[in-house]
């Protein structure tokens, strides 16, 4: 299994860069930071296109964490368990 993370610091800056590094790699896993979009504007779709399912909790101009899982990989990813945000910690 391949598991890699990048800083992206923008997202929609370099989701071109993401889309075609993922193509090459064919990493199992890529975790994202510094997404800097809201969650309504997360390229879901296009990740899709290229292989990987999604779960993300983004920010306005900061922030934000993605995780991208290669749905071709040898588990199903409909499987996998995602809890977003922390239990019993209030973000302010």
């Amino acid at each position: 299994m391949k598991i890699a993370t990048w800083n992206v610091n923008s997202l929609k800056v370099r989701q071109r860069h993401v889309i075609d590094w993922l193509t090459q790699s064919q990493v199992d896993v890529l975790c994202l930071q510094e997404l800097k979009m809201p969650d309504e504007k997360f390229p879901r779709a296009e990740l899709e296109a290229a292989g990987y399912k999604s779960w993300f909790a983004g920010q306005k101009t900061y922030n934000g964490v993605g995780i991208l899982v290669r749905t071709a990989a040898d588990y199903d990813v409909d499987e996998i368990s995602v809890v977003r945000n922390i239990p019993g910690f209030e973000d302010l």
